[in-house]
């Protein structure tokens, strides 16, 4: 893994290097291995490398092909690279060394954009073609892997992180209100949206191409692809059977490397999954990683991981990990991610990766699996969301005032119950309710002027209308597959492991993996309270029984036990500051007296809390 960086522009200037360099030099910790610059008449390209395939100077980027006038700078991995470079092989292309890099340019020499659209893998790229003075930016079918783009004193501006987009200068650096508006319900914006409205990021299956002073943004692929492509399976047995076949088939081409493999195992169902195909694809015992954390509060997935480890014949290694210096951790991360980013679990990934140090640069991992597969409560509740439908609503105030697993009660009925499908959908993704909105924290001019300019759930209405023809599961499905996982989940595996050096990998998410399960009916997928009814099938004859039959856990991170111990001076100071409170027109009282009900337990505030002090940190270290 690496990262790239990038300027578009009309005519060289003196400052075009120095704007390259800067620019690279801050993705260094996606690249600690090395660096490498390229400039041309309209393009400057850059690349800090992180060496896993091809390791010698053959592998180096920004990476050319002369006679044909190609240069590219490339971030993540090419799974299909080895297939394209026998048939680029046999139409007569020699190869210099053996990187998937290399095989992108011989693709696009061969058959022109149609090359890259037969990529499979993640990735984010930028390639410059001086013969057609054309430059595509692209990113891959599901946003595994990031790119940010925008307009700078320097020309367009692009690259793998946001720090890399403003160090070009002249960004449009100011707040965008509807990204402010997501983060407020949810954590992270979504879609293209960032916090700066002069820095916007391209979207899964998307790719941007500059020729004849003309800019396109268009999709390069998208999922309906796959929907519209009947499935030939018969029947759950003959899925079950698949679904472990493709498993093994991309794990297996994900653990191609020029640097050793490893896996973090938690002892899930995602997890277990892949270290078993692993274990049936390599002759060798590969070695897994379990972290136990101080702060599990009972979350504690050791023991688990450490039983399918022995099953699998694995080489087992437990990581202890302290929190006691949570806070500077909470600084790190932020100024990792470039904007407020509320999902917890990046710390515990972060910190397993950093622990993980230079024993490895590649790990495997199972996100995308819930997505996939129905992992989610939720679903199940969808599965049955015409008996929620029947809930009385005049219930809930009542519900809600009762407070602790009424309260919960009460918003799962109102989400699962509501007669509109985007709302249905969008109230699942947060703890916040329509009756209480989390606005209601800023002074009122503001609220004003965000209700009437912005929609916190216009991504969902969107995705709603894009998928309207499918029942609830399969629609809620999709719309975590191509909304939540690349804004939220695919940000964190991201930002968390690269903040570290590390690359991690997603076989779930492999095309073939990710297709199939696309194509699958739901109802084999949940079942009154079952979930991954497919998933768990596919991997009876290779896991344990308690492991196929465990119930999801995920990290446990115990924040809003820390924002009333810990964490309560640290929040405190940083969320009632003069100068942040300010900045985002927040009501100072009303903020004290949600800080004061949460550390006193008469409500938990924790996750709006913990908005406001990711949103504070952003504010000291990132603006």
């Amino acid at each position: 893994m690496c990262g790239f960086s990038g300027l578009y522009f009309s005519e060289i200037r003196d400052d075009i290097e120095s704007s390259i360099r800067r620019m690279t030099s801050t993705l260094s910790h996606r690249g600690p291995d090395d660096s490498g610059i390229f400039v041309s008449k309209k393009v400057a390209l850059g690349h800090r490398r992180l060496s896993i395939q091809d390791l010698s100077e053959t592998g180096k980027q920004p990476m050319r092909l002369k006679r044909a006038g190609l240069a590219v700078v490339f971030n993540g991995e090419i799974y299909n690279f080895r297939d394209l470079r026998n048939e680029l092989n046999s139409l007569g292309h020699d190869f210099v060394g053996h990187s998937d890099t290399e095989v992108i340019l011989h693709a696009y020499e061969a058959w022109g954009l149609v090359g890259l659209k037969r990529l499979e893998g993640l990735f984010g790229l930028a390639l410059w073609d001086e013969h057609r003075e054309r430059l595509i930016v692209m990113r891959d079918r599901l946003g595994i892997k990031p790119v940010y783009y925008g307009q700078s004193t320097s020309g367009l501006a692009f690259g793998s992180e946001i720090k890399s987009v403003l160090a070009a200068g002249g960004v449009d650096q100011s707040l965008d209100d509807q990204a402010f508006r997501e983060y407020l319900w949810y954590g992270n914006p979504y879609g293209n949206r960032t916090f700066f409205k002069g820095v916007r990021s391209l979207e899964p299956g998307e790719w941007m191409i500059l020729e004849d002073n003309n800019q396109r943004l268009e999709p390069w692929w998208r999922i309906e692809e796959w929907l519209e492509q009947p499935t030939t399976v018969k029947n759950k047995s003959e899925a079950a059977i698949m679904v472990r076949d493709r498993i093994d088939q991309a794990v297996e081409r994900q653990l191609v490397a020029d640097v050793p493999v490893g896996i973090f195992l938690s002892g899930g169902l995602d997890s277990s999954a892949i270290a078993a195909s692993a274990m049936h694809c390599s002759d060798v015992p590969l070695d897994s990683y379990a972290a136990g954390f101080d702060f599990d509060r009972g979350v504690n997935e050791l023991p688990k991981a450490a039983k399918v480890a022995r099953h699998l014949g694995l080489n087992h290694h437990e990581l202890n990990i302290s929190g006691s210096k949570i806070e500077d951790v909470l600084v790190l991360l932020a100024k990792a991610h470039d904007e407020p980013f509320a999902d917890a679990a990046n710390i515990p990934l972060y910190l397993m990766s950093k622990e993980l140090g230079g024993d490895r640069k590649v790990v495997l991992q199972g996100d995308g699996g819930d997505e996939l597969f129905a992992g989610y409560r939720r679903y199940a509740m969808l599965a049955n969301s015409h008996l929620w439908s029947l809930w009385p609503r005049f219930l809930s105030p009542v519900m809600r005032a009762g407070g602790g697993y009424g309260r919960r009660f009460a918003r799962m009925a109102d989400s699962v119950g509501h007669p509109n499908p985007s709302l249905r959908m969008a109230l699942l993704l947060t703890l916040e309710t329509l009756n209480s909105p989390p606005e209601a924290l800023l002074s009122a001019d503001r609220q004003k002027e965000l209700v009437e300019n912005t929609d916190p759930f216009l991504a969902y209405h969107n995705s709603a209308d894009r998928f309207q023809d499918y029942e609830p599961v399969q629609q809620m499905l999709l719309t975590d597959l191509t909304v939540q996982l690349p804004s939220q989940f695919l940000t964190k595996v991201d930002r968390s492991t690269m903040a570290a050096s590390i690359e991690a990998r997603v076989p779930l998410l492999d095309e073939n993996v990710a297709k199939l399960a696309v194509q699958l009916p739901s109802s084999w997928k949940v079942n009154g309270t079952e979930t991954k009814i497919i998933l768990r099938d596919s991997q009876s004859s290779r896991l344990p029984s308690n492991i196929l039959a465990g119930s999801k856990t995920g990290f446990g991170v115990p924040y809003q036990y820390w924002l009333r111990t810990s964490l309560y001076d640290f929040a405190r100071s940083r969320i009632l500051d003069f100068s942040f409170l300010k900045k985002f027109d927040l009501n100072a009282s009303l903020m004290e007296k949600k800080l004061k009900q949460h550390q006193e337990s008469a409500v938990d505030n924790g996750f709006l809390l913990w908005k406001f002090l990711q949103l504070s940190l952003f504010h000291e270290n990132c603006h």
